[in-house]
């Protein structure tokens, strides 16, 4: 099974600077993030990018990497204008992995990918992993993901869900025994014609209020396959005490 992965990597951030460029041990973050991502069974990695300084930046470690728009409505747009720009035929399957994601496994990468190509009828794949405590439940940044029996998504929500009405009647201190919920994992693998289609589809109303993309893709009738796995992933780089925790990492262990 052959599959792309892109790697979508805007050079403004709100709450760090020029995130893409930081140095982790010496290499920009962006770089290693290609790195890992090259250490997965993908047959190609590529950056897209929207300035020409990431560009430069991945000269020096032989990255593919290619110039789009500096401005899009949504990640995925970005990742359409990819796929075009590179000539990806309909059925190729595409992994977006985040450009500020320097610890994510590879083997996810390749699970997430795996999974859509054994799914024919879905036109997505995604990942999610358990909530383990009613913090996270509850919490609105922690977005939630309920499954049908074959592992297709129903809906995703920052709402709790689903909600445990009898349990939480009593007490809403814990979660019941034995409860179910998924914590949904911002990683997806996309089939190339889903892609190009999706700039063309307008956003869906449940999509506006929850501020979820992958909600206009259910909204349109388009399929989700979910991925579970036992554990959170490691977290990405929204911060600086972010990229200081994940230098301490790659400093430690000598990467």
């Amino acid at each position: 099974m052959r599959y792309t992965i892109i790697i979508p990597a805007r050079l403004h951030s709100s709450r760090l600077p020029e995130k893409p460029l930081a140095l982790i041990e010496g290499v920009p973050m962006v770089v290693r993030v290609a790195q890992q991502a090259m250490r997965s069974n993908a047959h190609r990695v590529v950056v897209a990018t929207d300035h020409p300084s990431i560009l430069e930046a991945l000269k020096p470690y032989n990255i593919e990497g290619i110039l789009t728009k500096v401005r899009h409505p949504t990640g995925t747009d970005r990742l359409a204008e990819a796929v075009s720009a590179l000539n990806l035929e309909d059925d190729e399957i595409v992994v977006n992995v985040q450009g500020d994601e320097p610890l994510l496994p590879p083997e996810v990468m390749d699970q997430v990918a795996n999974l859509l190509a054994l799914h024919p009828e879905c036109a997505i794949a995604t990942a999610a992993h358990p909530i383990r405590t009613v913090e996270a439940f509850l919490n609105p940044n922690v977005v939630k993901v309920e499954m049908a029996s074959d592992q297709r998504a129903l809906t995703f929500s920052r709402a709790p869900i689903p909600w445990p009405r009898d349990h939480f009647r009593a007490t809403q201190e814990s979660l019941p025994e034995g409860f179910k919920a998924w914590h949904h994992i911002g990683l997806y693998a996309y089939r190339v014609s889903f892609l190009k289609a999706f700039p063309t589809l307008e956003q869906a109303p449940v999509e506006k209020l929850e501020s979820l993309e992958q909600l206009r893709a259910l909204y349109y009738g388009y399929q989700i396959a979910v991925a579970t796995l036992n554990a959170p992933l490691p977290h990405g780089v929204d911060t600086l005490e972010d990229l200081e925790a994940v230098r301490a990492i790659y400093r430690e262990n000598s990467l």
